[in-house]
């Protein structure tokens, strides 16, 4: 039969052997948890970085509509300034200047609908990594219930 103080000392190293395990398994969990909350910081951090690239892609692309557009436009002023100025008569500048009117408004809003699409499509592209990481946000959350 174990005496008292074998009694105590048996219980004491029970004590102590499940306290450092269930230490031990704590520190592991939470150690697993910060590797998987660093991993899914980097995949954020990584989401944002495409997204900004991704508008600043679509910015660069429509500036570079823009240019190109004024300096179409440009030309086609200069252009239409020199055919009115070589008009023969009234008629003729109204209906050169009718005839400019009309194929300036028709190139504008077709640039401005091609620009418009650049706009959508930048968008689309900046947001789609950020939805991707939300969506498996939402995902881990839901899993987790």
């Amino acid at each position: 039969m174990a005496t008292g103080p074998e009694t105590l000392k048996s219980t004491v190293e029970q004590f102590t052997t499940a306290g450092n395990k269930a230490f031990k398994d704590q520190v592991e969990k939470s150690m697993a948890a910060m590797g998987e909350l660093n991993t899914h910081s980097k995949k954020n951090l990584e989401a944002v970085v495409a997204s900004v690239t991704a508008a600043t892609k679509g910015v660069e692309t429509l500036g570079a509509q823009a240019v190109a557009y004024s300096k179409s436009s440009m030309e086609a002023n200069v252009a239409a300034a020199k055919t009115l100025a070589s008009a023969k008569s009234v008629q003729e500048v109204v209906e050169l200047q009718t005839a400019f009117a009309k194929s300036a408004f028709e190139t504008y809003m077709a640039e401005m609908n091609k620009m418009t699409e650049t706009v959508a499509a930048s968008l689309k592209d900046s947001m789609s990594p950020i939805n991707e990481r939300v969506t498996a946000f939402v995902e881990r959350v839901q899993a987790a219930r």
